[in-house]
């Protein structure tokens, strides 16, 4: 095993949740980073991630192949992780994960980058019934078709400070005394913790052995629906009923959800979120993952504490001295 040493890589959606812990870690591996976003403005907080000029925002739409061209000149590797959780106006699945990833593993691959690492997810399936899953599936073949050696890796749900998971029910359990079972809540997850991700990512641009492979990234532990609410309430301290929602009953009432999109609210659950809680999100049987990278994985029970303490009642000060 050889591993590249740091040069110039773009990275492509470095603004977000993940792609900020990317940024972050790459920078402390001597990397050059160019973070190509669509609102360069809203790239300023990554400036403190690394040394004076070591990180540069860029505007660039991914849906344009001459500024995704411009973002990748003289790059020595690039990070794919543009994505969407729930579709609105022109930022559909389709453009996001299957046009936006074609753009730029073209535009790699004409650039002659060394290393391109495209980020899909866990139950990434052509044959799925959700159009997130489909649309992740249709981006990895069109990465594949247009960079061979392209690097793909699918993360589980992803938990940290700024997640959109863990912190969306605990926000959920603050204002309504029941928390939907969704199905039941059988559906099992493996929570992975974004800052081994990042680290995932990172030495998946570094390590020459990890051309053309898969990856799939979980956590140590595998938890149903329902235990991650538990977890959720026994860290915020709530007592809140956990009320059974079938399927059928959850689609309909994602289809209304879905409709504050129209207007730039992010809805808190859409149809296709319930058709992919459908299907589990663990690592399959025999895939390779975060041991294969040598990262071990982080219990989301070793984090989630550090930041659910904020919708505590009385948050940090929630915790009283016990009276002699």
């Amino acid at each position: 095993m050889s591993e590249a040493a740091p040069g110039l890589i773009t990275v492509f959606g470095g603004t977000g949740f993940v792609g900020s812990q990317v940024v972050q870690d790459l920078a402390r591996r001597g990397w050059r980073i160019r973070v190509a976003v669509r609102r360069p403005d809203r790239a300023y907080r990554l400036q403190t991630s690394g040394h004076v000029g070591q990180i540069q925002a860029v505007r660039c739409d991914a849906a344009d192949p001459a500024q995704v061209e411009a973002a990748l000149q003289g790059a020595d590797a690039a990070v794919n992780l543009i994505g969407v959780l729930y579709e609105a106006g022109s930022r559909s699945f389709e453009a996001m994960h299957v046009d936006a990833a074609r753009t730029i593993a073209e535009g790699c691959a004409a650039a002659r980058v060394g290393r391109l690492v495209h980020v899909s997810a866990i139950g990434a399936n052509p044959e799925s019934a959700s159009a997130y899953a489909c649309t992740k599936a249709a981006g990895e073949m069109a990465v594949r078709e247009a960079k061979p050696d392209a690097v793909i890796v699918r993360p589980s749900i992803i938990f940290g400070a700024g997640d959109d998971f863990l912190n969306r029910f605990a926000s959920m359990a603050s204002m309504s005394p029941f928390l939907p079972l969704i199905g039941g809540g059988k559906t099992r997850f493996q929570p992975v913790y974004v800052g081994d991700v990042g680290e995932a990512i990172v030495r998946a641009v570094e390590r020459s052995d990890a051309a053309g492979r898969t990856f799939e990234l979980g956590g140590p532990e595998v938890m149903t629906f329902e235990e991650v609410l538990k977890l959720v309430l026994r860290e915020t301290r709530r007592s809140n009923g956990l009320i059974p929602l079938p399927f059928l009953a959850a689609r309909a009432i994602g289809s209304l959800a879905q409709l504050t999109a129209l207007v730039g609210l992010a809805p808190v659950l859409t149809r296709d979120q319930v058709v992919s809680l459908e299907s589990d999100n663990v690592v399959a049987e025999g895939a390779e993952g975060l041991a294969d990278l040598g990262v071990a994985p982080t219990g989301v029970e070793a984090i989630a504490p550090s930041y659910l303490w904020r919708y505590r009642r009385g948050g940090q000060f929630s915790e009283r001295p016990a009276t002699a």
